[in-house]
């Protein structure tokens, strides 16, 4: 279609997209066919640049505050004349798409940007367009307006940099602006979908989840790096999806339909799955150094930065329920990646202390993971392990997943994939091994029913004896060689967690606030 001299491409295949960001000289091709680009100068998500525009619609549901920020509306419509001029100064690429797995949740979604591979992980990350009567009547179509050349005014437009990412509830409109990472796009919509789907007593999770021949599922709720997306895609179980889904009255079902995986250090022999298909044709792998001659790969370097991330199709997958939809969970696992070394490879949560844990949504960062780390470990807590797209109070959030536990009859785990036999820079990186026979066993029910102590400091049931894993790996104490060091470890992350939920006080429950750690 033609727009004036500009050319507007609608709904372009993968393999069209393809050729459209190899001929545009967005990108180029890897040995084994994936698409390399570079996201510019932002290689992550600009969280600090995130607007809601607060209006009739938002004012009453947003939770408002340094994460959730509010933009007028009068400066909202300075921003969409920026992006639209932008837009409109050459060919731009449409994308008609939806998303949700059970049409009865399902939204449908435009994305429009003036950048072909910006539309092939479009065309990845979101689901086929909604045939005529398909979706809820509640959920009508949103606008994703992509501009990354676009640059607002921070004295006149309201914003905090001259980057931007806004959302109109009310016009049902996303603008983004002065940024290339792909994520953005990605994680907007999940946030549109954390602000609708709960109003209607769907509650949304930032996790992944499989489904095992017996039909079994498991959700693995998780921040970056603890290893949602690496425990979820396991080639004995079909893989729903890997980070984004639904919790309905009905069951589970995936929000998109592809994958964004971390791509740093990707082994063949730990993510078989994940690595295959970044050696796929179609795959978009985004800040990866490439071998000019060879067109190799090279996974392990951080040298643009440590979150290198691939995007690719679901049909990538061997192994893949490619309908998105499942029954209620089995088992809900929580993933922390604890750089102190001493929550348990598992413990055993009640629906309390699965909601007090969910709130926390703790993991521990480390020298590089992030710019500006030191030695020593840093205690991260995310409310429901995503709290930059959780738009309305994460007590919400934390409600619908105990009111789901208790009508499901789903058993919740904490399980640990940081580190072992001592804090970081002493200890150990847990076996990915280890971590996949702790999952195992809580999809085929051996965690719920095995023998277990209680755990002095945090109050939750750890497991003494687990088919195919010594018995003294299950208590973290034995594992270390100093136990006084562990005493004063475990007792200083237990003070965290209970100074964190001091926001949560007067909020929730008293058997929830009486679920954490005991000092």
């Amino acid at each position: 279609m033609r727009k004036g001299d500009a050319m507007i491409f609608e709904n372009l295949s993968l393999a069209q997209l393809v050729e459209e960001s190899i001929r545009r000289n967005e990108g180029k091709l890897a040995r084994h066919g994936a698409l390399v680009t570079r996201t510019g100068r932002f290689t992550g998500r600009a969280a600090k640049d995130k607007y809601f525009v607060r209006d009739e619609v938002s004012e009453a549901h947003v939770d408002w505050g340094k994460v959730n920020q509010a933009i007028s509306p009068e400066h909202y419509q300075k921003l969409r004349a920026v992006v639209m001029a932008e837009l409109d100064k050459g060919d731009v690429f449409v994308q008609r798409r939806s998303v949700g797995a059970d049409k009865r949740y399902a939204l449908p979604l435009v994305v429009t940007t003036p950048n072909a591979w910006h539309a092939l992980f479009a065309h990845h990350m979101f689901r086929e367009p909604l045939k005529e009567g398909e979706g809820h009547p509640d959920l009508w179509e949103f606008h994703v307006y992509h501009a990354p050349e676009a640059r607002a005014n921070p004295r006149t437009d309201g914003t905090r940099s001259d980057t931007f990412i806004v959302i109109n509830f009310g016009a049902r409109e996303v603008l983004i602006g002065g940024t290339a990472y792909a994520g953005e796009i990605k994680k907007s919509i999940f946030t549109i979908m954390n602000y609708l789907l709960p109003q209607m007593g769907v509650m949304t999770m930032h996790c992944g989840a499989n489904i095992g021949e017996d039909g079994r599922t498991a959700l693995f709720f998780g921040l970056s790096g603890t290893g949602k997306t690496t425990l979820s895609t396991d080639e004995t179980r079909k893989l729903l999806g890997d980070d984004e889904h639904g919790w309905s009255e009905q069951g589970v079902f995936n929000l998109e339909g592809g994958c964004y995986a971390k791509a740093i250090r990707l082994s063949p022999q730990a993510e078989p799955e994940i690595y295959r298909c970044v050696h796929t044709f179609g795959t978009i792998v985004e800040n990866v150094p490439l071998d000019e001659h060879t067109r190799m790969l090279d996974l392990d370097s951080s040298e643009i930065t440590e979150n290198t991330r691939a995007a690719y199709p679901l049909e990538s997958l061997d192994n893949v329920e490619l309908s998105g939809v499942a029954d209620h969970p089995i088992a809900v696992v929580m993933l922390a990646c604890d750089a102190f070394g001493v929550l348990p490879p598992v413990a055993r949560l009640t629906p309390e202390q699965a909601m007090y844990y969910f709130l926390s949504g703790y993991t521990a960062k480390v020298a590089g993971t992030e710019a500006g780390l030191g030695d020593e470990p840093v205690s991260t807590f995310s409310p429901c392990f995503g709290e930059p797209f959780m738009a309305l109070s994460p007590i919400r959030y934390a409600d619908l997943l105990g009111r789901r536990l208790k009508e499901t009859g789903a058993a919740c785990y904490l399980v640990n994939t940081g580190w072992w036999k001592g804090a970081y820079g002493v200890g150990e990186r847990m076996p990915i091994r280890m971590s996949r026979t702790i999952v195992r066993a809580a999809v085929s029910g051996e965690l719920a029913s095995a023998p277990a102590e209680i755990d002095p400091n945090f109050g939750f049931a750890v497991p003494t004896a687990l088919s195919g894993i010594e018995s003294r790996h299950l208590k973290m104490e034995e594992t270390w060689a100093d136990k006084a060091a562990y005493t004063e470890t475990a007792r200083r992350l237990a003070s965290m967690f209970v100074e964190n939920f001091k926001r949560y006080e007067g909020a929730v429950d008293e058997a929830v606030l009486r679920a954490g750690p005991r000092l």
